[in-house]
């Protein structure tokens, strides 16, 4: 990728990604905040402000570094503190907590997929198009975000409901994952079989909501 066209995809990425974590990580303590847990919102991170959940490294340069190699783009925030302990029924409020996040990125792609739609009624070029590039790449960020974290891996938010819905033995197996979730899911990412994987059921996804919408 050329240096303008490295600058220009920078400019229609940044917006979508930073509202795409905002939104996950917030709609996180906001849910655990409702069930109990108050400590993400005693740490200010049941918040709309970015700067309460950039992570120098996962939010900027592993995308920023994904994109100027021309692959899948990949990423994260800082997690959301949550004591599940403070749930007041932890077994079951962990599934609601877990997936307030993706479920957060599905209404977004909705959003997006909306200004989509809005910009094919705008006249000319000179707004409509760059809109158009900045809602197709929401719609594509927020169901990546969202199909990524619902594989069932602790400590992804699939994994996490994977815990929450299991019997108590297999759940406990399945915990004892989480410290290597995500050394399983960086193999998993450069092996090219996480795009397999998912890639068919983001492609899915999104056509349906693009459906919805009329487009």
């Amino acid at each position: 990728m050329d240096i303008g066209n490295f600058i220009q995809a920078v400019a229609v990425y940044a917006l979508p990604i930073i509202f795409a974590i905002t939104f996950h990580e917030a709609a996180h303590g906001y849910v655990a905040k409702h069930f109990g847990d108050m400590t993400a919102y005693r740490q200010g991170r049941v918040s709309l402000n970015p700067m309460h959940h950039i992570d120098p490294i996962g939010t900027i340069v592993v995308p920023l570094v994904s994109l100027a190699l021309g692959g899948f783009l990949f990423g994260w925030a800082k997690p959301v503190p949550i004591n599940f302990g403070a749930l007041r029924n932890p077994k079951k409020d962990m599934l609601w907590v877990a997936i307030a996040g993706p479920a957060s990125n599905l209404i977004m792609a909705l959003c997006w997929a909306f200004l989509l739609k809005i910009s094919t009624w705008m006249p000319g070029n000179y707004f409509a198009f760059p809109l158009s590039k900045m809602a197709d790449m929401g719609v594509n960020i927020n169901i990546v975000l969202m199909m990524l974290n619902l594989l069932p891996i602790p400590p992804l938010d699939g994994g996490r409901v994977m815990v929450s819905l299991l019997p108590a033995k297999q759940a406990y197996q399945l915990a004892k994952i989480e410290p290597y979730g995500i050394i399983i899911l960086v193999a998993l990412l450069f092996t090219g079989v996480l795009g397999g994987i998912i890639g068919p059921l983001i492609n899915l996804v999104r056509n349906l909501v693009l459906q919805l919408l009329g487009l």
